[in-house]
């Protein structure tokens, strides 16, 4: 958070704008955010203030890695999630942005250090891992902790990063009002464009003769004269609504900001032809901060903040409307119903799409209540306690589904959840000046609690009419429920840290920086002799343009060189108590006589302990042109051990896990390069424009694994796993064979000692050299994780026009393929293959030929693609009304706009989108059934009053 601090010596004329300007917009640039008549006084002199953990300090002072996010980057776009709009804002942050109406994207903060943990959040001190409650219009600023030295201080709750949220107050004594509105439309872009019926019927006809040598059962377009455009049937253009209404003042000695919402996104699957629901979301927000001064010295407040979600989870059809033939029509015209299809068992999309209905209600309340005491004149003790009640409650009716020849039974599944989370924070400061010796000390203490349970049920034979009311377990027949099931996920829960802290904060003459703090973290999660783990750091700053050998040069108006070490932990790794056991069917005998019996086959590690990690870096802050032009560039190096997942125990018999034993079984290191530049200047006392720019470099590898094993995981069809975990490999690296081309003859493919292999088959590179290819010739085939990631934007104001735009991309990462890969039957195929596939001697060396066999959906290089793209991620223009406009003088500000988000993306993936948002790391680069980013264009107002 960077808040705008003005001296004294501003002129009197200016306070008068302190409220709406320096305090209302923090981390905002103050002169963009008014009209040209309220500019601040040229010789006004601005501190930055951010927010670390526990505290704030001078910008000017901080010796860690932290990135800023101010409110003016999430305003007026269109995301339900704030988090989608830091995308290519911040260096070393990379933002996995959804589709999927009211999902999160995924935050990945200097490379992969867990597998299973999460970003954390802390909002106003509320730690939450997920803030999809919360209303970018009530943001004031984010800070993001990117150094283990600056996430330290948050110990075992920061070690997959952590963002500081701080939400608008009241300021000022005059109650000012502010009205926000956008509606936007949104559209899927980059639409794969598949076969049609003809080209379907000529690749199905020519498919009998590669594999069989005969046309025997070949179809014709007048046995299937349908062409229908699957993703066309399920696509659609839709719309997002948010409105926001908020109030902030102060009355005496009470400080108040509230703020109600609505937020619509209706999501871009077609439904309503069925009983699907849609896949949409709706949310209600409702917010208040309160702060009383009760004497000079004690103030208490209260953040409240209330949301109501209700999210229709559709069933996604798009990976079988990728595979669906062309050749059927969604109803059966001679029949009526959905139709099913006969040359390959995919589900009707359509049908799918209608007759499948789930729902997810969401209802969260956080308050956080707080008391502030200064005494000695240098002491500051702060306690809070905060509050986290989640109610979820779930459902997932299927209907007999009429799309398939054999009969069934409708069933319905309700899970009831409820979250019950605290936390109690304690902070003593003492803040003391010596001369030029500035000394910071804060000792504290924190306790947390998590807690969560859930209601399982099951019926089947539930009749829908139509109405939510009919879907209630006792309408249905073979009821079950559960409070506890491992296999069905259903495990209550009760995690419990308590921690103890310190920090010093030092300088002298703002020149020479030190900073060390050090946590004691103590988890429920383990066992007596492995509970308690210690998180320490330290960190150095040396302000090279305040020495004196530097007062007479003209070209840095900050120099400074820093550099930290620190550690963080993750205690949420997941562990297994439970005698899980199996039935023998043939039971057990003694004697002659047999008895039921069952057994324990999975191999349980119960020692498994924290994952620790250990990061430095040394950065270089410049400042140029009177401080308009700053520059930044780390560099960053950062070791995880002891990551708990799954591996290989191929020495252990009689387990059913052999091959996916979990135990703290990986090492990894992140290391990379991190730039960033930011221009502001006034060009004249109407024009004001601004540029900035980012980049990060990023090499992952996984240092070491338990036993030297090694683990194949992920999607994998017949078998055949996509990814392997493997020293000297980048997290979720593809593995397969290689294919160096395409056999041009059977007289070639007989030759390569690749078993049963014929003209137009892939031909995979032997890597062992021995004359066979089999699975000693599967290799690496690239990483997920990208070389290099950056975003970069420009912004004008001139008199009352605005105007922004933003660009981000990656590259250096590659795609699997999925989609692509599943077919191995007569489903659909891209117009990209037709065109190019194998067709005889001559006519492709790089797409194999139109077959049946599995052996080109083995795991290969064919699948894996480009997954670098450069996009442009906003466009905006607005257009602030002149005071009085239509004889409306008590309206301060209005504003209209028009944005684009995603409006155009340049790429080489034979997808809709190379940006691939699987929540599971392992599996972060495969597309497989992935929901589509979408284009929005929005208008949109903002009114202050």
């Amino acid at each position: 958070m960077i808040v705008r601090i003005k001296n004294n010596y501003m002129k009197q004329r200016d306070l008068k704008y302190s409220c709406l300007i320096a305090v209302l917009y923090f981390g905002m640039n103050v002169n963009a955010q008014t009209t040209p008549n309220d500019t601040v006084a040229k010789e006004q002199k601005i501190d930055e203030v951010v927010l670390i953990g526990y505290g704030s300090q001078k910008k000017e002072n901080v010796t860690g890695s932290i990135g800023v996010i101010s409110a003016k980057d999430l305003a007026d776009r269109p995301n339900a999630n704030p988090l989608s709009s830091v995308q290519g804002k911040a260096s070393g942050v990379q933002i996995f942005n959804s589709a999927t109406p009211g999902s999160s994207p995924r935050v990945d903060i200097r490379g992969i250090g867990s597998l299973t943990g999460s970003t954390v959040y802390i909002v106003d001190g509320s730690i939450t891992t997920d803030i999809s409650y919360l209303n970018p219009q009530d943001i004031e600023s984010m800070s993001i902790l990117k150094d283990p030295a600056s996430l330290a201080i948050f110990g075992a709750q920061a070690g997959n990063g952590a963002v500081i949220i701080k939400t608008k107050s009241g300021r000022g004594k005059k109650p000012t009002f502010n009205v926000n509105s956008y509606l936007g439309i949104k559209t899927v872009t980059n639409v794969p464009k598949m076969v049609n019926s003809d080209q379907y019927i000529e690749l199905y006809n020519e498919k009998l003769m590669n594999d069989n040598g005969s046309s025997a059962g070949s179809i014709s377009r007048l046995n299937y004269p349908a062409e229908t455009n699957w993703f066309k049937e399920v696509l659609r253009p839709s719309t997002i609504n948010s409105n926001d209404f908020s109030a902030s003042g102060s009355l005496g000695k009470l400080s108040y900001y509230g703020s109600v919402g609505y937020l619509e996104d209706e999501g871009n699957l077609n439904a309503g032809k069925g009983i699907n629901s849609g896949s949409n979301f709706k949310r209600f927000t409702a917010k208040a901060n309160l702060s009383y001064k009760i004497t000079d010295n004690i103030t208490i407040g209260d953040n409240f903040t209330f949301s109501k979600m209700l999210t229709n989870i559709a069933s996604n059809p798009l990976l079988n409307a990728y595979n669906a033939p062309p050749v059927y029509s969604p109803i059966n015209p001679s029949t009526g119903d959905y139709q099913y299809f006969t040359l390959v068992t995919v589900n009707n999309p359509r049908a799918q799409l209608d007759l499948f209905r789930s729902q997810n209600r969401q209802q969260r309340m956080l308050n956080n209540v707080w008391a502030e005491v200064k005494f000695l004149n240098d002491f500051t003790f702060r306690s809070s306690l905060t509050n986290d009640n989640l109610n979820t409650s779930l459902y997932e009716y299927t209907p007999v589904m009429q799309y398939v020849p054999q009969p069934g039974k409708s069933s319905l599944v309700t899970r009831d959840s409820r979250n019950r989370d605290y936390v109690w924070d304690n902070t003593l400061t003492w803040k003391k000046a010596f001369g030029s010796h500035n000394l910071d000390i804060l000792a504290g203490f924190s306790r947390t609690q998590n807690y969560y349970t859930q209601s399982y049920w099951n019926a089947t034979n539930v009749m829908y009419n139509g109405s939510n009311s009919s879907l209630e377990i006792a309408n249905g027949t073979d009821i079950f429920g559960y409070e506890y099931r491992p296999s069905l996920n259903v495990v209550p829960y009760k995690n419990r840290i308590e921690s103890f802290f310190g920090r010093v904060n030092y300088d002298y003459a703002g020149k020479y920086l030190i900073n060390a703090s050090i946590r004691r973290d103590g988890s429920s999660n383990f066992s007596s002799d492995d509970r308690v783990e210690i998180f320490p750091s330290v960190s150095a700053g040396w302000v090279i343009s305040k020495e004196g050998f530097m007062s007479n040069q003209n070209i840095f108006n900050l120099l400074k060189l820093r550099g930290s070490w620190g550690r963080t932990g993750n205690p949420n790794v997941v562990r297994s108590y439970d005698n899980i056991t199996s039935i023998l069917g043939s039971g057990a005998y003694y004697g002659n006589t047999g008895y039921p019996a069952q057994t324990i086959d999975l191999l349980i590690d119960p020692t498994i302990g924290w994952e620790i990690t250990t990061g430095k870096d040394i950065g270089l802050e410049m400042a140029f042109l009177n401080n308009k032009l700053k520059v930044e560039a780390t560099y960053f190096d950062k070791d995880t051990k002891d990551v708990v997942y799954g591996i290989v125990q191929g020495t252990v018999s009689g387990a059913s896990n052999w091959n996916n034993y979990v135990t703290n079984a990986f090492s990894f290191n992140n290391r990379g390069l991190e730039f960033s530049l930011n221009y502001d200047t006034k060009l004249s006392e109407k024009v004001r424009i601004g540029f900035y720019g980012n980049f990060t470099s990023l090499k992952n590898e996984i240092t070491s694994v338990y036993g030297n094993s090694y683990l194949n995981t992920g999607a994998s069809l017949f078998g055949n796993s996509i990814v392997r975990l493997q020293s000297g490999q980048a997290v979720g690296s593809y593995y397969g064979y290689e294919v160096a081309g395409v056999f041009q003859t059977n007289a070639e493919a007989a030759a390569s000692g690749q078993t049963g292999a014929k003209a137009g088959w892939f031909k995979f590179v032997d890597q062992d050299g021995n004359g066979v290819i089999d699975e000693r010739d599967k290799t690496f085939l690239g990483s997920p994780v990208p070389k290099g990631t950056y975003g970069f934007g420009f912004n004008m104001n001139v008199s009352n026009f605005d105007f922004a735009i933003d660009f981000q991309g990656v590259f250096g990462n590659k795609i699997y393929n999925y989609n692509r890969e599943q077919r191995f039957g007569n489903e659909s195929w891209d117009l990209d293959f037709y065109e190019n596939r194998w067709n005889g001697a001559g006519t492709s060396n790089s797409y194999s030929m139109v077959t049946n066999n599995q052996s080109v959906i083995l795991p290969s290089s064919f699948y894996v693609e480009n997954g670098g793209y450069f996009r442009i991620r906003n466009i905006q223009v607005g257009y602030t009304l002149p005071k009085g406009f239509a004889k409306l003088p008590n309206f301060s500000r209005v504003r209209i706009y028009l944005s684009a988000q995603n409006p155009w993306t340049t790429f080489k993936y034979h997808g809709f989108s190379p940006e691939i948002n699987n929540t599971d790391r392992v599996q972060m680069g495969i597309d497989n059934n992935i929901y589509p980013l979408s284009a929005i264009y929005t208008f949109g107002t903002n009114i202050t009053f």
